[in-house]
């Protein structure tokens, strides 16, 4: 569960609204997905110009994973929706 405190901490630093930001892991038929739950003003925050920051969150995780696929998923609180 490294990935999981890590993401969040990576997370929190770079929104605004800090407090908003929870993880949760998943076990899914596909591996298991780190669901990322933010406030929706800080979404595009979290996603960056052309997915980059969504992109090097991801790469990041990944490296510190030990399991082959870690999904994760980007969620604004207001709408409920995977931002992938």
């Amino acid at each position: 569960m490294m990935e999981t405190e890590a993401l969040e901490h990576l997370v929190r630093g770079i929104v605004d609204n800090p407090d908003d930001v929870s993880v949760r892991s998943r076990n899914l038929r596909r591996g298991r997905t780190l669901e990322v739950h933010v406030h929706p003003d800080d979404i595009g925050k979290v996603i960056g110009r052309n997915g980059r920051t969504a992109t090097a969150i991801r790469t990041v995780v990944g490296a510190l994973s030990s399991e082959p696929s870690v999904r994760i998923d980007f969620v604004d609180e207001l709408n409920r929706r995977p931002r992938r």
